[in-house]
């Protein structure tokens, strides 16, 4: 362990090394183009997706195809499972279903010792009858699950009006994009069946009559799902009767929401969802493969989107190069480089070319907001977010140069982002990631919403980053926008001092992204409510002088702020503290551990390590999630997060360090 009262000269010299091969080690990564970006892993579904729709769609040859089907071999757990993320205590039955069948119809036998393993987790843990809506959706397309055991979704949704609860823009960004083109397959109920040596008959080892494959009535929960189950069922008798009025004017307004939306690489909302959903609804609808729009779509899947590595071919659920620039442009900015320096110009002007000019699904409900966000991807113009445009607004504030003509550029992607920004606002004073008021409970609870997040409510997370952009366009607490975000932050605060984080593993993320807003817009940062939470990050230091939070905290309270040490969540740590001021003594030192863990776990090459998952995309728990877990409700999933979708950024072991290590380095040469 570190001396805990390291000199000031001791914690300035580690630093200062420490962020010179760090720097070294960003411009050997940037690309060409002037951006950074990294691989973003997630969990199995996605290759063993990709795979099941290349049997559905009739692929007839992918060069990636052999090298998918590694990668899967190589993440299976030793239990025969697939995970959600790395560490988890036990796996995922749906990851698992979804690559033993995509495993079955490439050619693997059940009797192979990999699949073998995989069966007896998949028949220990609930079997097919036991996953996901979106699992039994896949299986439904292969003939492998009886439609009838789905819920039921319309492509009428189309023309729901705004003021109705379950209009199409009450959903989540992520959730409208996939329904969509999931409306389309529902209605038609496709089957392309798995050859007769492929089928899965061995998951129902008493027979298929036996299995019972009806959606699950819901036992629990609140009495209004019991009425929306009910109504689900009579949808889908209703989609059964073969008469249906109107049916395919709707289904032809979905298709052409959906041909509207591909973006310009070919993807759709960025993500693969309902980029992959996409495809099949239109291949269904009779669209062949060498349509422009299928083709462009499906060769979308090569690089960047695919990442070949030693283990197999990873297939992306998303790509992160606007987020990994500006977060990495901050960290530089932080450790005093910038504009003039050729490297970071040229990062900036890519910045400045992604600004996003037109119209996303965002103007349904702020139709008097002109566009000025960014998105988080290469290519997703509908679907810019509020929380890279913050980080986005921070780096151009603070990249204001001697060029007139450069500040000129930024001075108006300020203004165009700050006015989309502030429209953005949802009527809690907050900020969410996507959408204004997206906050419809009843769209969690219809049986769809199974799989945890339909919405998008405001976070603390994206609203600190908010405020903290204001902060640097020279807002502070006399400022009623800023002071009701700050009300609404003090007001999400857990009574140990820490604040959730929507976006990001978990409790030290939260509490490191609050502090440093906070501390920008003029907060006293000796009130006793900092003081509570910065106790709450010391307490929460490892042995080691790092901190680390597993992604199990999302459903154990008694694991917020604990976990194996990681650069990412010691970085988050540092800059709460840093924020602070380190007026207290305590603090100082359990800056300088942090420091110090930064400084002996750095490569040689300049970066560092992470294994964990310190990313998330939803914890999986849904709208309200929080107050149903106080209440002591019991939620379907466990630390293993089965709902959830956890993410591992492999960037945020290297930017955020570099973060936290120039602050503490200004810090201490202040003192």
């Amino acid at each position: 362990m570190a001396n805990p009262s390291a000199p000031t000269d001791t914690v300035l010299a580690q630093a200062l090394e420490s962020i010179e091969s760090a720097i070294a080690w960003t411009k050997k990564a940037q690309k060409p183009e002037g951006y950074w970006a990294a691989r973003l892993e997630s969990n199995a579904s996605m290759e063993a997706e990709w795979l099941l729709a290349y049997h559905l769609l009739g692929v007839s040859y992918d060069p990636k195809r052999e090298g998918v089907i590694k990668c899967l071999l190589n993440t299976q757990r030793e239990d025969g499972s697939w995970g959600v993320y790395q560490g988890s205590e036990a796996g995922d039955l749906n990851a698992t279903v979804e690559a033993y069948a995509a495993l079955r119809v490439h050619g693997k036998g059940p009797d192979e010792e990999f699949m073998t393993r995989a069966r007896e987790y998949i028949l220990a843990h609930g079997g097919v009858a036991g996953t996901r809506v979106f699992t039994k959706i896949w299986l439904a397309m292969c003939g492998e699950w009886p439609w009838d055991g789905t819920p039921a979704l319309p492509p009428e949704i189309i023309h729901f009006p705004l003021w109705f609860p379950f209009n199409l823009y009450n959903f989540a960004s992520w959730a409208r994009a996939t329904i969509v083109p999931l409306a389309v397959i529902s209605a038609r109920r496709p089957v392309v069946p798995f050859p007769p040596e492929a089928r899965l008959d061995e998951l129902f080892p008493s027979g298929r009559q036996k299995a019972n494959t009806r959606l699950p009535y819901p036992t629990g929960g609140k009495p209004i799902q019991k009425f929306l189950y009910l109504a689900d069922r009579v949808l889908t008798a209703y989609q059964k009767m073969g008469w249906n009025p109107g049916r395919e004017n709707s289904v032809k307004l979905c298709l052409e929401w959906i041909l509207r939306r591909q973006e310009a690489d070919g993807c759709w909302a960025g993500i693969q969802p309902p980029w992959i959903y996409a495809l099949m609804a239109l291949r269904f609808e009779g669209y062949a493969l060498d349509h422009p729009v299928l083709e462009k779509g499906w060769r979308c899947f090569d690089e960047p989107w695919a990442v070949e590595e030693p283990q197999g071919i990873f297939l992306q659920a998303c790509t992160s190069p606007v987020w990994d620039t500006v977060l990495t442009q901050l960290a530089l900015l932080d450790c005093g480089r910038g504009p003039g320096e050729d490297f970071y110009d040229r990062s900036l002007e890519w910045v400045l070319g992604q600004q996003i000019r037109s119209v996303g699904d965002w103007k349904m409900k702020c139709p008097e907001l002109e566009p000025g966000g960014w998105a988080f991807e290469y290519e997703n113009d509908y679907y810019p977010d509020i929380d890279d445009a913050a980080v986005a607004m921070i780096v151009l504030a603070r990249s204001r140069c001697y060029d007139d003509v450069k500040n000129e550029k930024i001075e108006q992607a300020l203004e165009r982002a700050a006015q989309w920004v502030l429209g953005m606002r949802c009527s809690n004073g907050a900020w969410a990631a996507f959408d204004k008021d997206n906050n419809e409970e009843l769209i969690s609870l219809i049986p769809f919403s199974d799989f945890g997040e339909s919405l998008d409510p405001p976070s603390v997370d994206v609203t600190a980053h908010v405020v903290e952009a204001l902060g640097y366009l020279g807002r502070d607490l006399s400022d009623p926008v800023v002071s009701r975000a700050v009300q609404y932050i003090q007001s999400e605060q857990e009574n140990e001092g820490s604040w959730f984080g929507r976006w990001g593993v978990n409790h030290i993320y939260g509490t490191g992204a609050v502090l440093p807003a906070l501390e920008k817009v003029g907060e006293n940062m000796q009130a006793d409510y900092i003081i509570k939470a910065c106790d709450w990050l010391v307490e929460h230091q490892n042995e080691d002088g790092g901190w680390g939070e597993t992604c199990a905290s999302y459903m154990d309270d008694s694991l917020r702020g604990r976990g194996e040490s990681t650069a990412s969540q010691t970085a988050w740590a540092l800059m709460g503290l840093v924020a602070q001021g380190a007026k207290l003594e305590r603090y100082r030192a359990a800056i300088a551990r942090g420091v110090n863990f930064l400084h002996r776990t750095q490569t040689a090459e300049g970066t560092w390590d992470e294994e964990a998952f310190t990313g998330t995309g939803f914890p999986g728990y849904g709208q309200g999630a929080k107050t149903d877990l106080k209440a002591g409700q019991t939620l379907p999933q466990g630390r293993e997060l089965s709902r959830g979708f956890m993410l591992r950024y492999h960037m945020y072991r290297h930017y955020f360090p570099l973060m936290a290590l120039g602050r503490a380095k200004a810090l201490w040469a202040e003192s």
